[in-house]
């Protein structure tokens, strides 16, 4: 597997583990099996309510936590800037950590209006050695170009939904011209069917592998990050098993083709959603 390194000069792997709705032992359990299975960055947030469970996956796993990259996010009700301080410091109490190596904001909240006082938290946070590398989930080019223009830092990653059928073009240009990394999440598209269209079944025959993994090659030819979860360990296997093969430009293409105006899972538009 490759790297990303972030501006910042922050070196992440080309494929995350997420781990939404990964709760108690059984979570940890899934976890320890996911960073045994070769995974080294963990994605949470405090308002999976997890960062529990992924500190101790971290320690029972055995892996020296210098070798594991763990994300978490902040949550649209603190975004005040105290509030979002003594956040950062519980999701690390929760966690058992004494840092994060990256932490987001979730949501933008625009109708609230604090995401830039929330940023400066972070970047505060980032100072005080608790976060090595700052950035934003859901952030569209008017909110980047915001905190840039107040704060002069941009994030270095953008989390962002992105599958088959929502595959973030415009998004995505404009990120990579100002060096942001993109993440996915609901990479495979959580229960929409895509992974069933026609092209993934051909390509997962030509290429031996099954659609699931063509579409996590697809992101990542698309110099994306896409943050899979399974609970399952064969899917886990497979998940990083997407490095043996290269779809061709017209192979691309035709995935691209897939992309809707309306394919948001559950029309979440930064522009007016609210996170709790």
């Amino acid at each position: 597997m490759k790297t990303f390194q972030l501006r910042d000069g922050l070196v992440l792997p080309q494929v995350g583990f997420g781990t939404y709705r990964l709760n108690g032992a059984i979570g940890v359990n899934t976890i320890v099996s996911a960073l045994n299975t070769g995974y080294r960055l963990l994605d949470t947030a405090f308002n999976y309510e997890n960062e529990g469970a992924v500190g101790e996956a971290v320690r029972r796993s055995g892996i020296p936590r210098s070798e594991i990259l763990i994300s978490s996010k902040l949550p649209g009700r603190h975004h005040h800037y105290q509030e979002a301080l003594n956040t950062i410091q519980e999701s690390l109490y929760r966690a058992g950590l004494d840092y994060y190596d990256l932490y987001l904001i979730h949501w933008p909240n625009p109708q609230e209006d604090h995401y830039v006082e929330a940023w400066r938290a972070l970047i505060a946070a980032q100072k005080f050695g608790l976060i090595r590398s700052i950035g934003v989930s859901n952030f569209l080019p008017e909110h980047l170009q915001r905190l840039a223009a107040e704060t002069g830092i941009w994030p270095v990653v953008n989390q962002i939904e992105l599958h088959a059928y929502f595959n973030q073009a415009t998004q995505r240009k404009f990120d990579h011209e100002h060096h942001i990394l993109d993440e996915a999440w609901s990479p495979l598209g959580r229960g929409n069917n895509e992974i069933n269209e026609p092209i993934f079944q051909e390509l997962a025959s030509k290429y031996h592998k099954n659609a699931g993994q063509i579409i996590l090659r697809w992101q990542t030819q698309l110099e994306v990050l896409p943050i899979p979860k399974s609970s399952h360990l064969t899917r886990q296997k497979a998940n990083l098993d997407i490095f043996d093969f290269k779809l061709t430009d017209t192979e691309m293409a035709a995935i691209n083709q897939l992309s809707k105006a309306d394919g948001r899972l559950a029309d979440q538009d930064p522009a007016i959603y609210q996170e709790f």
